[in-house]
C-alpha cells in the first residue's frame, strides 16, 4: 500500500495545484482592477510593497506545493514534508497577509457581517493559537500522516485547512487592520508561545527508535537518507529551524519596540547643557 515508485525524479501533474493558483491570481487581479478602483482611488488600491509581497507569496505557494517538492514531500522523505509544512504555515501566510490592502481587509472583516464576524472571533490570539497548534498537532499523528500519502484529496484538504489556520494565527501579528493587532510585548509573548509547541513532535521524532510512519518507510531510499536518519532530520526541522525563525522575528519586534526608547536616550544625551542664568540683581 505504502510502495513508493522507484521513478523519483518521474513528472506528475497535479492539476489541483494549477487550480488553485489561478483562482488565487485571478482573485488577486479581480480584487485590485475591478473592486479596488470603486473603493479606494487608484493610486490607493495596492503599494508597490504589497504587489511584490503577493508575487513572492504566489511563486513560493507554487514551489511548496507542486512537483517536485509535493511529490517528493509525500512519498518519499518527511523531512521534505517538514520543510513544505513550514512554508504553508509560517512563511506564505504571513506573505499574503502583509499583501492584503487595508481597505479590502475591511471589507472582508467587516464587523456588519456574519462572515466578518466569525473571522475576527476565530481570529483572536487565544482561539487562533489554540486552533493552529491542535491541527498542527494532529497533522503529526501516524494515522493522519499515513492516511493523507495514501490519500490525495484528503492529504490536499489538510493542508488547506492548515494553512486558514496559519492566516488566523498571523493575523494578530501582521494582518492588515491595526486594530486586531496586539501591541508589540504581546506579540513576541505570542510567537514564542507558537514556538513552543513544534518542540514536542519534534523531539518525538528525533528521539524515536522504530519508523513512526510506515508511509516512509519503504525501500526507495531519496539521496540515501535512512528512515531514521529522515526522522531525526524532519524532528530538527520541527526544533531548530521553526524556532530559530519564530526567533528572529522575534528579535526584530524587540528591536521596533525598543527602538523609540533608544531613540529618546540619544537625544538626551546629545542636548546641550543649559547655560547656568545668572542672579538678577535689585537695584531699586
Amino acid at each position: 500500500m505504502f510502495a513508493a515508485v522507484t521513478d523519483v525524479w518521474r513528472y506528475q501533474f497535479h492539476p489541483e495545484v494549477w487550480f488553485m493558483l489561478a483562482g488565487v491570481i485571478s482573485l488577486g487581479w479581480y480584487t485590485s482592477h475591478v473592486i479596488g478602483p470603486k473603493v479606494v482611488p487608484a493610486d490607493e488600491v495596492t503599494t508597490p510593497g504589497q504587489r511584490r509581497w503577493f508575487v513572492a507569496a504566489v511563486v513560493l505557494l507554487w514551489i511548496a506545493s507542486d512537483w517536485p517538492v509535493h511529490d517528493i514531500a509525500e512519498e518519499y522523505l518527511y523531512w521534505v514534508h517538514m520543510v513544505q509544512h513550514l512554508l504553508i504555515t509560517l512563511v506564505i501566510p504571513a506573505m499574503f497577509l502583509l499583501a492584503l490592502p487595508e481597505w479590502l481587509a475591511r471589507l472582508v472583516f467587516s464587523p456588519d457581517g456574519t462572515a466578518g464576524k466569525w473571522i475576527r472571533r476565530l481570529a483572536h490570539p487565544i482561539v487562533a493559537g489554540v486552533m493552529f497548534n491542535l491541527l498542527i498537532a494532529l497533522s503529526h499523528a501516524p494515522i493522519i500522516v499515513n492516511y493523507s500519502v495514501e490519500n490525495g484529496p484528503f492529504h490536499y484538504t489538510e493542508h488547506l485547512l492548515i494553512f486558514l489556520a496559519a492566516l488566523l494565527m498571523w493575523t494578530p501579528i501582521c494582518g492588515p487592520l491595526h486594530e486586531l493587532r496586539m501591541k508589540l510585548p504581546m506579540q513576541m509573548i505570542y510567537l514564542f508561545l507558537m514556538s513552543v509547541i513544534p518542540v514536542v513532535p519534534g523531539a518525538w521524532l528525533t528521539f524515536a527508535d522504530d519508523a513512526v510512519y510506515k508511509a516512509y518507510d519503504h525501500d526507495v531510499r531519496l539521496w540515501g537518507v535512512s528512515v531514521a536518519h529522515d526522522q531525526q532530520a524532519a524532528g530538527m526541522i520541527m526544533k531548530v529551524v521553526a524556532g530559530t525563525y519564530l526567533w528572529s522575528l522575534i528579535g526584530i519586534l524587540f528591536y521596533r519596540w525598543s527602538k523609540p526608547s533608544h531613540g529618546t536616550h540619544r537625544t538626551m544625551r546629545k542636548a546641550p547643557p543649559k547655560a547656568p542664568t545668572k542672579p538678577t540683581v535689585d537695584v531699586s
